[in-house]
């Protein structure tokens, strides 16, 4: 079973990595914005950012439910 410092490590590790690949992505996505190559509407944009912001809502709110029962344990 892992330590609870190897648990730590192994989240900063994988969750920096992770990170690091969304971001290179939404930089990539940010590319389609050039107009000499690419046509888009306003409606397009807007469903592509709507639904990557319900995304990140959904998986932020992972995060907060986990703290939150964290919180609700009874102890003496």
């Amino acid at each position: 079973m892992a330590t609870l410092q190897e648990k730590k490590n192994n989240f900063k590790r994988i969750a920096e990595s992770r990170t690091n690949k969304i971001i290179s992505s939404i930089e990539s996505l940010g590319n389609l914005s050039n107009s000499s190559y690419y046509e888009y509407t306003t409606e397009q944009i807007e469903l592509i950012f709507d639904s990557i912001q319900h995304e990140l809502n959904i998986q932020k709110e992972k995060f907060k439910d986990k703290e939150k029962k964290k919180k609700k344990k009874f102890r003496l």
